[in-house]
């Protein structure tokens, strides 16, 4: 639809469904109390969504 290409609409979903994703895996809050920590637990995080998600991937490869 042209209104969804003009406004964005599709990028913003899907960032949205990104947030989402993470937040029913992960939790909705953060554990640590210090800011390294927080950091070190975020990146852990992300490490493991990104995972999930490189692991339901197919793997294509080209025949011919």
């Amino acid at each position: 639809m042209g209104w969804q290409k003009s406004t964005g609409y599709t990028c913003r979903a899907l960032v949205e469904a990104s947030i989402s994703r993470f937040k029913r895996v992960i939790g909705d809050s953060l554990r640590s109390r210090v800011d390294r920590r927080r950091a070190n637990e975020v990146a852990v995080a992300i490490y493991a969504v990104n995972r999930m998600l490189e692991l339901g991937r197919p793997k294509s490869i080209r025949i011919a």
